[in-house]
């Protein structure tokens, strides 16, 4: 199975991300946001990288306002990293690979 980006909702947020078994990064977007579209090829690269290690998902904050609302989302691109239900790493803005990698890894470790 191909291991990609998982569009997340405001409706299956809870069951695809807080309940996943495994650790989950949640890319916070939109379609009119410069850096969230250069971000998002690096991801869809996370996503080959790490794939069957951890979920990853993409959540359109101008579609689902609940969700970013609900963890304090004030600009995007935000990307955080869930496991076990809880945020355990965020990195906010367009970074490089290597500092996503970093967050990962971290909550492999």
């Amino acid at each position: 199975m191909a291991h990609g980006v998982m569009e997340v909702s405001d409706t299956n947020f809870e069951l695809e991300v807080l309940q996943a078994d495994q650790p989950v990064l949640v890319d916070f977007w939109a379609p009119w946001c410069g850096p969230c579209r250069a971000i998002a090829p690096v991801v869809e690269e996370l996503a080959g990288t790490f794939g069957g290690r951890v979920k990853f998902a993409k959540c359109n904050v101008d579609d689902n306002p609940v969700t970013p609302g609900k963890y304090g989302i004030r600009a995007i691109p935000t990307l955080m990293v869930f496991k076990e239900g809880l945020v355990v790493e965020q990195v906010t803005g367009m970074v490089a690979k290597s500092k996503l990698e970093e967050a990962i890894n971290k909550a492999l470790a």
